[in-house]
């Protein structure tokens, strides 16, 4: 198998198992709810109210509460609370009944990636609900739209890559290889992919936020949505940067490549501020179409995002840089189009200070995504970022071999495949014959000596054959590493998830604070069979004295369920008092009740349910809840 067949299985392997990943995890998370999640308020709330870690963008179908028939019972459009983003409320119907509403919510986090979740509270008491929001909230962030944008994403930065990289490749180190068509092409195919991946990501972006399907790819009204949001605005900008982009190119491997080596002082002096101008104007647009990824994802969000952005531009212009010419090199060192060992030395250079770039800007990504040493464990992100410290690592012990290959390079074989690089007329050679069959015959032969003598040259040259294999290495490996860097901005950053912990709603809500009932989940699973489901206690009002107690079974999924018997008992160990049994009155499939409680004193009470499922299957499970005066 060809080096390029190798290269062109590895990355469609690598867009596929980007396409497999899950989807991104949550970075906006929902910290508080109010009613409380599995709550039970006596009467029932005006509006329902949805607290995020961070700032979210809000839709017309944000928040939808459904009745336990799965009705319709929230009035209005969803806003955000007294003007902060980090919030959303919708106002409920007047004159609700009793029993069990689901609440179903979508939004975009700050960084781009979509969230969806559900919860219930109940009014009154619990009751059955036929609500099923599995295939209408949960979609969102995955499904055929979430596979497509993945790959879109992986195309976008491969496409960076390819068209910064070769171009930084061509005008500073090698501005010979400007001529050469399989030199333009790597450019102009980066250029290609990263347009042709933009208009995908602005297309997908509707399904992919939505969850509703790849036919709202095509809807035009979804699509001006997606325009006013900054995502959208990101990407659009992008399209706008590209257009200036195939204007660089067009000078670039034009004027400025067919000047050649100046004549005298004037044409010297033309072509300096020729190479300002396209460095200037390069310098500009890459740093610009960096700044779109930069404006809508992890950087713009979070602690710092002042300073990060800028870092994140730098970090992938360096990327940038480094991967794109590493291609470039590799297909001059392939092709055997006769690279001089200065261009190779320039770009040794660069490619040592976009490294030592990459990793300083990385360090302090890494710091501000994690938050602890504790993160890279206990965290998907962190887990990945791992993966991606060890292979930057492996292509940092691959650059250091490719530079001890540069620093013995000789100078250069030129093969036939290098001199017929650039486009020649045909010979006509005296007495050939004029059959078009025969002549297509010679031309066939010359091809195949072309190139058995360019593979003859190339081996015959030891110093460019280790270096051709050691970048054919690095650059395998950078494959991997732009699958994993994508991985990671598509998941949750580890000090998000970590806040996420720590700022998550207690089991436990007490009324005193909050004005709703004392509510606690025990997970139980007696192992026996359908012996795994989860007991819902509420207390009501959750203080010292008499409080009303109702304890919901659940099975496996949240449905009530019967089970032979269950006990509740309350005790409170830092004043010995306990435990004090409550007896329970069966009330409904799945829902017992006790009408009068008493919690004498107020402190940390231990909670202990015992559930049994069958004659010999039983369990206890116990959690504590806070009881106030």
């Amino acid at each position: 198998m060809t080096i390029r067949r190798a290269l062109v299985v590895l990355g469609a392997l690598l867009a596929v198992v980007l396409g497999a990943a899950a989807p991104a995890s949550a970075h906006a998370a929902l910290v508080n709810t109010n009613p409380g999640e599995d709550s039970v308020v006596k009467t029932a709330p005006q509006q329902v109210l949805l607290t995020f870690s961070e700032g979210v963008l809000l839709s017309a179908d944000s928040l939808r509460v459904l009745d336990p028939a799965g009705g319709r019972v929230d009035s209005g459009t969803p806003q955000h609370a007294d003007g902060k983003s980090s919030t959303a409320v919708v106002a409920l119907r007047a004159g609700l009944g009793d029993g069990t509403y689901t609440v179903a919510w979508k939004a975009v986090s700050e960084d781009s990636h979509p969230v969806a979740g559900a919860f219930t509270f109940s009014v009154g008491a619990p009751s059955k609900t036929s609500v099923v929001l599995a295939d209408q909230e949960q979609a969102v962030g995955g499904g055929a739209a979430g596979v497509l944008y993945g790959i879109g994403r992986y195309v976008a930065y491969a496409g960076y890559a390819m068209l910064v990289g070769a171009s930084v490749f061509l005008a500073v180190c090698w501005p010979r290889g400007a001529l050469l068509r399989p030199m333009q092409r790597i450019a102009v195919g980066g250029w290609v992919a990263l347009v042709a991946s933009t208009i995908a990501l602005l297309m997908l972006r509707g399904p992919y936020v939505n969850g509703n399907g790849l036919g709202d790819a095509f809807d035009l009204g979804v699509m001006r949505e997606v325009l006013n949001t900054r995502p959208g605005a990101a990407l659009l900008s992008r399209l706008l940067l590209l257009a200036a982009a195939a204007v660089f190119l067009a000078v670039l491997f034009g004027s400025y490549a067919k000047r050649g080596t100046p004549a005298n002082e004037s044409e010297r002096a033309e072509r300096a501020d020729l190479a300002w101008g396209l460095g200037i104007g390069g310098g500009v647009i890459a740093t610009g179409i960096a700044a779109t990824w930069a404006m809508a994802e992890h950087a713009s969000v979070g602690i710092q995002s002042a300073l990060a952005m800028p870092v994140d531009v730098v970090h992938l212009l360096s990327m940038a840089v480094w991967l794109g010419g590493l291609t470039a090199l590799l297909t001059a060192l392939v092709a055997g189009l006769g690279i001089e060992r200065e261009a190779v030395q320039r770009f040794s250079r660069i490619g040592f200070a976009a490294v030592t770039t990459l990793v300083a800007t990385g360090i302090y990504q890494s710091w501000r995504q994690l938050g602890s040493w504790d993160a890279f464990v206990s965290t998907s992100y962190g887990q990945l970022l791992l993966v991606k410290i060890g292979l930057v690592v492996l292509l940092v012990e691959l650059a250091w071999l490719s530079r001890r290959w540069t620093a013995r390079l000789g100078a250069p074989a030129v093969s036939v495949t290098a001199a017929a690089a650039v486009k020649r007329p045909e010979r006509v050679v005296a007495g050939s014959s004029t059959d078009p069959a025969r002549q297509a015959q010679l031309r066939l032969q010359r091809t195949a000596r072309d190139k058995t003598q360019a593979k003859r040259t190339r081996e015959a040259d030891l110093e460019r054959s280790g270096l051709r294999k050691s970048v054919l290495a690095e650059v395998a490996v950078a494959v991997v590493v732009l699958a994993v860097t994508t991985l990671l901005t598509g998941t949750q950053p580890g000090r998000a998830a970590q806040e996420k912990t720590g700022s998550a709603p207690a089991p436990a809500t007490s009324s005193s604070s909050s004005g709703l009932p004392l509510s606690v989940r025990i997970p139980y699973d007696t192992g026996g069979p359908k012996g795994k489901g989860q007991a819902l206690i509420t207390i009501d009002p959750g203080r010292v004295g008499q409080n009303e107690v109702h304890v919901l079974i659940s099975g496996a999924d949240p449905v009530p369920v019967d089970v032979p018997e269950v006990k509740l008992e309350f005790t409170l160990k830092a004043k010995n008092i306990g435990p004090l049994p409550v007896p329970l009155q069966h009330l409904d499939v799945g829902h017992w009740t006790a009408a009068s409680v008493q919690l004498p004193i107020a402190g940390t009470w231990e909670v202990s349910v015992t559930v049994r499922t069958s004659e010999i299957d039983q369990v206890t499970e116990t959690k504590n809840v806070e009881i106030t005066s």
